[in-house]
């Protein structure tokens, strides 16, 4: 490997992207767990050692049956038992509700190839503390904040998103926001694939929740997931300590980014 390639994100002399590319923090972990999976595949007899490189990401429909195959050889994910779902419903009956709204702004601080993540994340928290400190009645701080830092068009507009649904937002945004009774500025950032928010909650319309019986199926896939994620997040990081992972940060990925 010469000198213009060695620096280059890759995983095990791989390289992730072309040089016409330009990948955030969040796409580049996501190929990079794709391609510690393909390569593992290969290790594991599942895919075939001449398998081409993925282009742009896009990889060949071989490896990715191969890493279907690889994912139910490795990882055990067990049927919840029916006390476990009630419990879990017992405790998260908000995230079953049908209907719920919320009324939101938010100032975006959106991560972005090559930025400096530690200092992004301390302008995401001095932005936070000032407007959490913001007099009432005084000037609108947020809306200020909004229009003056955030990376999101709504900042034109003091950030403001109108009314959403659980559907309108990416999973993990939503899943900081639905289903609780939080309204105002949130007291931590919420992250999500789009960088750092700053987030108020302006008004809630309560759903319906239904009864366990209603929603049983769902609350049990519900933990299959998480019990799924736990074990591919820790499949992936033992992948990643066995490899050379040049030019990507795997441990800043707070779920697998794995299509």
């Amino acid at each position: 490997m010469n000198l213009h390639t060695l620096y280059r994100p890759a995983i095990n002399g791989v390289l992730l992207a072309d040089a016409s590319e330009s990948l955030n923090a969040e796409e580049l972990r996501q190929r990079a767990c794709a391609e510690l999976l393909r390569q593992a595949a290969m290790q594991n007899g599942l895919l075939a050692m001449d398998d081409p490189v993925p282009e742009r990401g896009a990889m060949s429909e071989s490896a990715s049956s191969a890493i279907e195959a690889l994912l139910d050889q490795e990882l055990a994910v067990p049927q919840p038992s029916e006390d476990a779902c009630r419990r879990h419903h017992a405790a998260q009956s908000g995230r079953y509700a049908i209907g719920e709204r919320v009324e939101l702004r938010h100032v975006l601080f959106a991560v972005t190839p090559g930025v400096d993540v530690n200092a992004l994340r301390q302008r995401a928290e001095g932005c936070l503390l000032d407007v959490r400190t913001a007099a009432p009645g005084g000037e609108d701080r947020f809306a200020v904040a909004a229009a003056a830092t955030s990376n999101c068009p709504s900042g034109a507009e003091g950030g403001h998103l109108g009314w959403l649904t659980s559907d309108d937002c990416a999973p993990e945004f939503a899943r900081e926001i639905f289903g609780k009774p939080e309204v105002g500025v949130l007291p931590r950032l919420v992250h999500s694939r789009f960088g750092l928010h700053v987030v108020e909650v302006l008004a809630r319309q309560p759903g319906v929740v239904p009864g366990f019986d209603t929603v049983k199926s769902a609350v049990a896939q519900s933990l299959r997931q998480q019990t799924f994620t736990t074990a591919l997040r820790q499949y992936l990081q033992l992948l990643a300590g066995q490899a050379d992972v040049q030019g990507v940060d795997l441990d800043a990925a707070t779920t697998p980014l794995v299509q």
